[in-house]
Parts: structure tokens; C-alpha cells; sequence
């Protein structure tokens, strides 16, 4: 899971290049926009005596209103960008991303000890949990995925305001000793969520087989059981 983010790093490094190049290439063109500008200046100043001045004037006129029709457009597209997330975020039906959530985690002692991870919807933020089972892992390893165990689950859980929804995770279900130890976990709402959350967890747990139930209004529901 951990994967995810690392790829998104990429981008962010391959888009912040981008900009650095285009940067470079308006520090570039600085001179010659100038040289560009004298030489005008002193067209210009050799026209103005058959007439020709008016041209220049209306050269600029033109570039300038190029320019300020280009301006408006970005303008618009951002407006429009940013009004669009505003509006997924209020409107209802959508899904909840993970990063629509808050999360807390607690430290529980029934079944042996678990977790329980309590998710509620950011403020302003209204939408459904229509997956029933999280993604949980420990780490970046396959050993360290929780598998769901099915208990619990419900039809998909509105989260708006105060509503909260639960999860339990148990890390370890071995009778073994040994096991990774890890002091946070990773939880997403779906398997190909771009934004999981890293958790730091209230202890260090000892991870060997981990297992997660699905998601519950009912907390007594997500006490983590291998049945």
C-alpha cells in the first residue's frame, strides 16, 4: 500500500521539474523580449514622423488583450477547478476517500486485544461508506496485510456531522511468538485509494497475521474474531 504514495512522489518530483524547466526557459527569453522591446522603441521613434507610430500602438493593444484573454482563461479554469471540489466535498452520494475522513485509534483488551479505528466525515464533508471492509496494513510487506474476517458490515454507513463508523483490527492471531513490531498502520477505504492514512497507533504492536473486520455504526460489532 505503501506503493502508492511513493508513485505520487514521482509525479509531484517530475511536476515540480517541469516547472523549474519552464522557469528556465522565461529566464531564457528575458533578453531577447528586451532587445525586442529597444528595437520597438526605436522603430518607433523613426516612424513617428511618416505616421507610423500608429501601428505600434495597435500592435500592443493587441498583444496586451492576447494576453489578458489568456490571464482570464486560466482564471476561469482554476474557478471552475476549485468550485467543482467544493462541490464534491458538500454533495451528496459520493464516496468516501480516505482523505475524507478523520480517524482515531484506540487500544481495546476483548478478544485478546485489538484496535479500533473510529472514522468520521471531515467537517462539511457528507458521504458513504460503500465499501464494507477497509484496507489495513503494517508496513509495505504482504505479510503485514490484514485480511477481513466478515463480521460485522452493514448497508453503505452515511458519515455527516457526528456519525461515526468503526472498524477493529487485530495484529497478531498467532498463538506463536515472535512477529514485526510496528508503532503505526495504514488504513484506506478501498484497495486503489491514492491517499492512505498512516495511523500512529496508541502502543507498538507485535504484527503476525493480521485480520480486520468490516465497518460498523455498531462497535460491539468489530471486535476482531477469527470464526
Amino acid at each position: 500500500m505503501r506503493s502508492r504514495p511513493a508513485a505520487r512522489s514521482v509525479r509531484l518530483v517530475l511536476a515540480a521539474a517541469s516547472v523549474a524547466a519552464l522557469a528556465a526557459t522565461a529566464t531564457a527569453c528575458g533578453p531577447e523580449d528586451t532587445t525586442d522591446t529597444g528595437s520597438a522603441a526605436a522603430s518607433s521613434a523613426s516612424a513617428s514622423s511618416s505616421g507610423g507610430g500608429s501601428d505600434t500602438p495597435s500592435t500592443s493593444g493587441t498583444t496586451s488583450n492576447g494576453g489578458k484573454s489568456g490571464g482570464s482563461d486560466t482564471s476561469s479554469s482554476n474557478d471552475k477547478s476549485g468550485s467543482g471540489a467544493s462541490g464534491d466535498k458538500s454533495g451528496y452520494g459520493q464516496s468516501c476517500g480516505t482523505n475524507d475522513l478523520e480517524f482515531t485509534v484506540t487500544s481495546e483488551s476483548q478478544a485478546g486485544g485489538y484496535y479500533l479505528v473510529t472514522a468520521k466525515a471531515k467537517s462539511g464533508i457528507t458521504c458513504y461508506l460503500d465499501v464494507n471492509t477497509p484496507s489495513v496494513a503494517f508496513g509495505s510487506g504482504a505479510d503485514g496485510v490484514a485480511s477481513p474476517v466478515g463480521q460485522g458490515g452493514e448497508d453503505p454507513i452515511k458519515l455527516t456531522g457526528s456519525a461515526v463508523a468503526y472498524t477493529g483490527i487485530n495484529p497478531k492471531t498467532t498463538d506463536t511468538d515472535g512477529g514485526k513490531e510496528f508503532e503505526n498502520v495504514i488504513i484506506a477505504t478501498t484497495d486503489d485509494d491514492p491517499n492512505p492514512a498512516e495511523l500512529e497507533l496508541p502502543d507498538t504492536a507485535t504484527v503476525d497475521k493480521p485480520i480486520v473486520t468490516n465497518w460498523s455504526t455498531n462497535r460491539d460489532e468489530t471486535v476482531p474474531r477469527i470464526v
